[in-house]
């Protein structure tokens, strides 16, 4: 595998990775559809993900995931769930699409990398939906779960057409998401206004 081949299956990976912040198993949905019908290579260990019986479990595992947000306080309850849930499948996809790397630099970035963007994507989320839920008492949430599983979607395409312009999205939003913080801390450190 040429250096650029690597590179490319790792923006892939990460692309993934972000992807199941917003939903845990629609990205996996995706990736195991494009394996399936050969436009995604698998590392050997995960051939497993392009199966029609991993395809059936996450297509019924993505519908019940994606119908339950639409359920108040189901949604907040899910999101203490998917938390953890997101950074395996973060983990677990990007080392899945990791091909041809010795097991010891494949995983060291499936976890880092993979497990890290799932988990700020996932963190992200959960404090939009705590934000709205307080705001407007849950109302607004059945809004952020169609946009979260729409997210959930295009990013995951957007690995897989183009992973190269998927990394540089989320590296972007990961600068984004580290200022927002940054700038939220120093108001709370300062006494200011920590509104946003």
């Amino acid at each position: 595998m040429s250096g650029m081949e690597t590179i490319v299956s790792i923006a892939l990976g990460i692309g993934l990775a972000a992807a199941t912040g917003f939903r845990v198993f629609l990205p996996l949905l995706v990736a195991s559809v494009a394996a399936y019908t050969g436009h995604l290579q698998l590392g050997e260990s995960f051939a497993w993900l392009g199966s029609v019986t991993a395809m059936v479990m996450l297509a019924v595992a993505a519908a019940v995931e994606v119908l339950a947000y639409y359920i108040p306080a189901v949604d907040n309850l899910l999101d203490t769930i998917t938390t953890p849930l997101a950074l395996v499948a973060g983990t677990v996809v990007s080392a899945a699409v990791i091909t041809d790397l010795p097991p010891l630099v494949k995983w060291s970035t499936a976890i880092i990398a993979g497990g890290g963007v799932a988990a700020v994507t996932q963190g992200v989320t959960t404090l939009t939906r705590a934000k709205s839920t307080a705001l407007t008492a849950g109302v607004g949430n059945p809004v952020l779960a169609t946009l979260e599983a729409f997210g959930a979607v295009v990013v995951a395409v957007l690995a897989l057409v183009a992973p190269l312009i998927a990394l540089a999205l989320v590296a972007m939003a990961c600068w984004w998401i580290a200022r927002r913080v940054r700038r939220h801390l120093r108001r709370a450190d300062t006494g200011g206004p920590t509104t946003n």
